[in-house]
């Protein structure tokens, strides 16, 4: 397990990470969010021992993290930083070997990866020759090619088209089972909703919003209501206190609400309609992420 605790760092009198506290249990995936500049690499560099932090502390599995522990780490980064003029399997071998690992296991787990990510033609492919997609690929069997304990995931879909993320997403969720700590960092939210149960969302190196991510979208006041029925008047819409938006989609309406009480007036004053679809939908974590980080900035 990953033990994140009241770290805070600063470069001179500009404070990056402010009091973070979180944990990632063994087989858990966690989102840590923010916006550029909001202290995500510090925290990372911090937890991977490139940084000493200004106070608090990182441990995993109950040890700090030194250069004992950074073995049991991988990193996959939006930057490539693959030795374009190596052979792929040049550059596994190089990784697999700064981990430890015996030439005959690096090559051995390198053929499943090539195979799963259906790749296995370009082991003798110099990395500057593969497309940025096929890069992104060798990026992540780099990382994980020793099994690590923590895996800190940084964008890792950049690059990749639907299908290929599709491969990428088995593997995470593979590596997952295994009971690898996973931190899964991404702009895209959705990336977020489907791998997290629990995240961290920063502004400023500051802790804005944090749990999980069930519990964050029940708090969320606002919600949506999707109403099919037969000659709804808007009017009877407009009249329920606490709607505070209609938008008409072809033949549905999607209205908006600032709280769950009022789904039942909604309810009562279109029911007489022919109701044929009444569904209320959680708000999405882009929304949430949108208004919260926006309010922060608008001060």
């Amino acid at each position: 397990m990953l033990k994140v605790e009241n770290i805070t760092k600063y470069y001179g009198e500009h404070l990056a990470v402010d009091g973070l506290s979180f944990e990632v249990k063994n087989g858990e995936i966690f989102g840590l969010l923010g916006e550029n500049g909001a202290g995500k690499t510090t925290t990372f560099r911090i937890i991977m021992g490139l940084l000493d932090s200004s106070s608090g502390k990182v441990t995993l599995d109950g040890k700090k993290i030194d250069y004992s522990m950074t073995d049991k780490i991988g990193f996959v980064t939006e930057e490539r930083s693959l030795l374009g003029k190596m052979t792929v399997k040049e550059q596994i071998l190089f990784y697999g070997a700064l981990k430890g690992m015996k030439e005959e296991t690096i090559l051995k787990e390198l053929d499943y990866w090539l195979k799963k990510f259906e790749i296995e033609d370009y082991l003798n492919r110099k990395i500057k020759e593969l497309s940025k997609g096929n890069q992104q690929k060798v990026q992540f069997i780099s990382a994980v090619i020793h099994h690590p304990k923590l895996l800190i995931l940084d964008e890792p879909f950049t690059g990749l088209d639907p299908i290929n993320v599709k491969l990428l997403k088995e593997a995470i969720f593979e590596l997952q089972k295994q009971g690898s700590s996973i931190i899964f960092s991404s702009h895209q939210m959705e990336h977020i909703e489907e791998f997290c149960e629990k995240l961290v969302i920063l502004v400023k190196g500051k802790v804005i919003l944090e749990g999980y991510l069930e519990d964050i979208k029940k708090d969320y006041p606002k919600k949506k209501v999707v109403i099919k029925a037969d000659d709804l008047k808007e009017e009877k819409i407009t009249k329920v206190k606490g709607v505070t938006k209609i938008e008409k989609k072809k033949d549905e309406y999607l209205i908006s609400i600032d709280r769950m009480e009022v789904v039942d007036p909604l309810f009562q004053a279109v029911k007489s309609f022919s109701v044929r679809k009444f569904d209320v939908l959680e708000p999405t974590l882009n929304e949430i992420f949108i208004e919260k980080v926006g309010a922060l900035n608008d001060k």
